[in-house]
């Protein structure tokens, strides 16, 4: 059974930073791309970040962009988004999704991947 668990999540101040990780389980992790994707309160879900298997390519949506970090060691099975320099705006639920495929290319298509976290919780305000 395939499985993600995000962790990380918390109440941050304005400029803070935040380590989210995303652990898997079930499936061959260093095979297949993952993103973090993104719902603030009322809003629809937003692409953030997308990391082919090897992780050596990522991709980032222009919002996070110099701010947010993605990585993963494949070793742990574990997906990585460091996040700094946080702004309010980054206040969402954030979740960890798996592709079908490798690269990274298409990880912008949220609605391809196949499974997803339960997600976790980021709050910035002061």
């Amino acid at each position: 059974e395939v499985q993600l668990v995000e962790s990380g999540g918390g109440l941050v101040q304005p400029g803070g930073s935040l380590r989210l990780s995303c652990a898997a389980s079930g499936f061959t992790f260093s095979n297949y791309a993952m993103s973090w994707v993104r719902q603030a309160p009322g809003k629809g879900r937003e692409w953030v970040s997308g990391i082919n298997s090897g992780g050596d390519s990522a991709n980032y949506a222009d919002s996070v962009r110099g701010r947010f970090t993605i990585s993963r060691d494949n070793a742990k099975k574990t997906l990585y988004l460091q996040m700094n320099s946080l702004k309010p705006e980054d206040t969402a639920v954030y979740y960890c999704a798996k592709y079908p495929w490798a690269s990274v290319l298409g990880t912008r298509d949220f609605g391809r991947a196949d499974y997803w976290g339960q997600g976790t919780q980021v709050t910035v305000s002061s």
